[in-house]
């Protein structure tokens, strides 16, 4: 049996972030970038005003003040999308729109509440500019100027491979006139139940016999964390039909398996012989409690295969710890740790020796977070996960943890760190 950060170690020891594939900047949200990004243009590409006003020569207006303003001949009016037609020359000005190109000779902007034109009606300010305006406030060379480059110059690295794609970043590639951009593709992560015991969703209970929720639990966690999965249904507890199964997973193109059941030590727990024959077992059973019969071994062509337990809260907390890190380094991630926070434990709570993983509620109280367990704690209580925020870690070695103590929680709704 090996530690939690051992078959950790070992499993990302077979993984590697996926090859690139290029899609359009809108679907790359989320996606981690596998190319440099170097800009072939300035941003802005001109110097243009950052505010509404008056485009001037700053000297001209030096010893301008609401006492004693500075009068300018209006010659042109130059909107966001167009050029000016004149040039600025002294004792002139041009009415200027937020984001357009400076006209030449101007190296300032006046805003409008600045000048007597901001005592005309609105409409007839941004319509027909006045004959002359008043100055009432000196400013200086580049104020209220973003210049070319203010952003990006030419030649810059914008974006580096490995930073995960968010709605700015879309801009920034927009504003570079990216259309498409180079990203790590997405895992095809084959699922996979197996037992006699297991019933299609659809089907009638019957004696002895219970409904296929990992499956579904399974291919629900793969697209949170941005897999595909690729649903194989049920294998049943015979080498020959896991052994197909597993086959036509790798015909599909899986590039990691994801079994559920079949990793204990019952006659009928196929899946460590079938992974011996079929490829090569690495390890089984890990110091953990729940999820301690876990599986890990490459298949042909060295597709990893992470066999979950088949009791539903070992098969979920053992894919946070193991499954989830493993697809997030095939999508390009470099932080795989789920976010954590110090809690107060509200009532003690019992533990193998092993590391232990408990469902817990975690609340924030007088700018403390504080953790109390959803109640029972059996591997086969699934809703102990419906009701769970967090799950509170009991380090090995650790029978007992009292009321009061502070425990680390992996928080499991919170979003994950972006890596930048």
């Amino acid at each position: 049996m090996i530690s939690v950060e051992e078959a950790l170690a070992a499993i990302l020891s077979h993984v590697q972030p996926l090859d690139p594939e290029q899609v359009p900047i809108l679907d790359a949200q989320g996606r981690v970038l596998a190319e440099e990004i170097v800009s072939d243009i300035a941003v802005p590409p001109f110097d243009n005003s950052a505010m509404d006003g008056y485009a001037v020569q700053s000297a001209e207006v030096a010893s301008a003040t609401p006492e004693s303003p500075v009068k300018l001949d209006v010659i042109d009016s130059v909107a966001a999308g167009s050029v000016a037609e004149k040039s600025v020359l002294p004792g002139t000005a041009i009415r200027i729109m937020t984001g357009a190109p400076m006209p030449e000779g101007a190296d300032a902007v006046v805003p409008y509440e600045d000048t007597s034109d901001f005592d005309r009606p609105k409409d007839e300010r941004l319509v027909t500019p006045a004959d002359e305006i008043m100055v009432r406030s000196a400013v200086e060379a580049r104020d209220h100027v973003r210049p070319a480059g203010e952003d990006i110059y030419v030649g810059e690295r914008v974006l580096a491979p490995g930073r995960v794609i968010r709605a700015q970043e879309i801009g920034v590639l927009a504003s570079l006139g990216h259309e498409s951009v180079s990203v790590h593709r997405r895992p095809r992560v084959a699922i996979l139940a197996t037992g006699d015991e297991l019933l299609e969703v659809h089907e009638p209970l019957q004696p002895g016999k219970i409904r296929n929720s990992n499956e579904y639990t399974n291919a629900a966690l793969v697209r949170r964390t941005g897999g595909i999965p690729i649903r194989l249904g049920i294998a049943r507890d015979t080498r020959s039909d896991l052994t197909n199964k597993i086959r036509s997973g790798l015909e599909a193109g899986a590039d990691l398996f994801l079994t559920s059941g079949g990793v204990s030590v019952g006659d009928y727990d196929v899946v460590k012989d079938v992974l011996g024959s079929e490829g090569e077992m690495q390890f089984w059973q890990v110091r953990m409690k729940p999820g301690k019969p876990l599986a890990f071994g490459l298949l042909e062509g060295g597709v990893p295969l992470i066999g979950l337990p088949g009791n539903p809260v070992s098969a979920m907390v053992s894919f946070e710890q193991f499954a989830r890190p493993a697809i997030l380094r095939m999508l390009g991630h470099t932080n795989l740790a789920k976010p954590q926070v110090r809690a107060v434990l509200e009532e003690s709570v019992t533990n193998s020796g092993r590391r232990g993983f408990v469902r817990v509620i975690v609340s924030q109280q007088g700018g403390r977070y504080h953790a109390r367990t959803t109640g029972e704690q059996g591997s086969g209580v699934l809703t102990s996960m419906s009701k769970a925020n967090g799950l509170a870690i009991v380090p090995e070695g650790t029978y007992q943890v009292e009321a009061g103590s502070e425990v680390v929680v992996q928080m499991l709704d919170w979003p994950e760190v972006i890596d930048l």
